[in-house]
C-alpha cells in the first residue's frame, strides 16, 4: 500500500494517469480544508450581533464581504494560476487565510472585521476552488469532467464538516479562539498540501514521452462562437442559475420559520442539499464525461427549475424535506459544469482566467440572489413571489444554455 501511495506521489506526465488522481485527491483536501472560509462566519454570526451590538442586517455585511472577495479572487487568483500553476497562488492564499482568522480574532473594530473577512479570508477562500478545479482540468483528458467534480465538491464538504466544529469549539472556548484556531490549522495542514501540487501539468513533449512517442494533441471542440462571446454568455447564465439557486440555499431556515417551523429543521434541510449536491456532483461529472458538458448543465437547470416550482406547492414539513433533497439533487453539479464547457470549447492557455470569471459571476449570482428574494419577500410578504422571481432567473440559464448548444450543433455540421 506505501509502495502504490509513493508511486503515485512520482510525477507522471500521463493524462488521466496515477499522478493525475492523485493530484484530485490532494486537491480535493485542499478545497474542504480551505473552503471554511464560506461557512465559518455563518456560525458565529449571532455572536457578531451581540458583541458589537450591531442589528442582524450589518451582522450580515461581513458575510456579504466575504462573498465578494471569494468572487474576485477567483478571477484574480485564476489568472495567476496560468502563468505560475496553482502551488505559488495556493500558498500566497494560505498565508493570507491565517492573516485573516488571526486578525478578526484579535480587532474590537467591527468595521476592521469587514475588512478582514472580504480582503484576507474571502479572497484566499477563493484559492481552494475556481483555481483547483482549472488546475486539475489541466491534467485530465477522458475523465475531465468527473476530476474537476470531485475537486468541485470540497466546498459542499467544508459545509458539511466545519460548521459542526466550529460550533463546539465555541461552546467551549469562544469565537476568538476558534477563528485563532482556524487560522493555525489552515496555515499548517494546507501548506504541505499546496507543495505537493508544484509540478507543472504535462507538455506535448512530456506526453509524447510517455505515450510511447505519440502525443496527445488538445482537442477543443468547435461553437461558432468567439472565446469573448462564450465567455460572456456563460457569465450570463452563471447569474441566472445562481440567483435562482440562493433562494432556497439562503433563505430555507427563514421560510421554514415563516411557515411555523423550527429553525433548526431549516438548517436540517439545508445540510441535506449539501449533502445532496455532493452526489450530484460528483454524478454530473460522470455524466459530463459521456455526453457534455453543455448538455450536462442543461439538464441540471432544468431539474433545478422542476425543484423550485415542487415548493410552491408543498409546504408541510416532511414534502419539503423531500424537495429539499430533489433541489440539492438537481443543482449540485450546475457550477462545475461551467468549468467543464470552457475546457471544451475553449484552448488550456483560457483555463484559469475564463474559469475564474465565470466562477466569479456564479458567487455575484449567489450573492444577488440571496439579497433579491428577501427584498422581494419584503415587498410581498410572502416567499411565493421570491421563488418565482428565481424560478424566472432559472429561464434565463436555459435559454442561454439552449442557444450554446444550437450554435455548437450547428458548428459541428458546418462544412469545412
Amino acid at each position: 500500500m506505501i509502495s502504490r501511495i509513493m508511486s503515485a506521489c512520482r510525477y507522471d506526465p500521463t493524462l488521466d494517469g496515477a499522478y493525475a488522481w492523485f493530484r484530485v485527491g490532494v486537491s480535493l483536501t485542499m478545497a474542504a480544508i480551505g473552503s471554511v472560509g464560506l461557512w465559518s462566519y455563518v456560525v458565529i454570526l449571532p455572536l457578531i450581533e451581540e458583541e458589537f451590538s450591531v442589528g442582524r442586517g450589518d451582522a450580515s455585511f461581513p458575510y456579504t464581504m466575504t462573498m465578494l472577495g471569494f468572487a474576485f479572487g477567483n478571477m484574480a487568483v485564476g489568472r495567476m494560476v496560468d502563468r505560475y500553476g496553482v502551488s505559488r497562488p495556493a500558498l500566497v492564499a494560505i498565508v493570507g487565510l491565517c492573516l485573516g482568522y488571526l486578525g478578526v480574532s484579535q480587532t474590537d473594530n467591527f468595521y476592521v472585521l469587514n475588512l478582514y473577512q472580504g480582503l484576507f479570508i474571502g479572497i484566499s477562500t477563493a484559492a481552494g476552488f475556481g483555481p483547483l478545479i482549472a488546475d486539475i482540468s489541466k491534467w485530465f483528458r477522458k475523465r475531465r469532467g468527473l476530476a474537476m467534480a470531485a475537486v468541485a465538491s470540497g466546498n459542499y464538504l467544508a459545509g458539511a464538516i466545519w460548521p459542526p466544529i466550529i460550533q463546539y469549539v465555541v461552546e467551549a472556548e469562544g469565537w476568538r479562539f476558534a477563528y485563532a484556531g482556524i487560522g493555525v490549522f489552515c496555515l499548517v495542514a494546507m501548506t504541505p498540501l499546496a507543495l505537493m501540487l508544484r509540478s507543472a501539468p504535462p507538455n506535448e513533449a512530456q506526453q509524447r514521452a510517455a505515450n510511447g512517442g505519440v502525443a496527445h494533441e488538445e482537442h477543443v471542440q468547435a461553437i461558432g462562437l468567439s472565446p469573448r462571446a462564450l465567455q460572456i454568455l456563460l457569465v450570463i447564465a452563471g447569474l441566472g442559475c445562481c440567483v435562482a439557486m440562493s433562494m432556497p440555499q439562503v433563505h430555507i431556515v427563514a421560510y421554514c420559520v415563516d411557515l411555523g417551523y423550527e429553525a433548526a429543521r431549516g438548517a436540517e434541510m439545508l445540510s441535506l442539499m449539501l449533502a445532496a449536491g455532493v452526489i450530484c456532483r460528483l454524478s454530473s461529472g460522470w455524466l459530463a464525461d459521456k455526453i457534455g458538458g453543455v448538455r450536462t448543465l442543461l439538464l441540471g437547470s432544468v431539474l433545478q427549475c422542476v425543484a423550485l416550482f415542487l415548493y410552491l406547492p408543498f409546504d408541510g414539513l416532511a414534502s419539503l424535506y423531500v424537495v429539499s433533497l430533489l433541489f440539492g439533487l438537481a443543482q449540485g453539479g450546475i457550477v462545475p459544469c461551467y468549468a467543464v464547457i470552457v475546457r471544451e470549447y475553449l484552448p488550456v492557455s483560457y483555463a484559469g482566467r475564463a474559469i475564474g470569471v465565470i466562477i466569479m459571476s456564479t458567487v455575484l449570482g449567489m450573492a444577488l440572489g440571496g439579497w433579491l428574494s428577501g427584498a422581494v419577500y419584503e415587498v410581498t410578504g410572502s416567499y411565493t413571489a421570491a421563488f418565482l422571481n428565481g424560478i424566472g432567473w432559472n429561464l434565463v440559464n436555459i435559454l442561454v444554455m439552449v442557444l450554446i448548444l444550437l450554435r455548437s450543433g450547428r458548428a459541428r455540421t458546418a462544412p469545412a
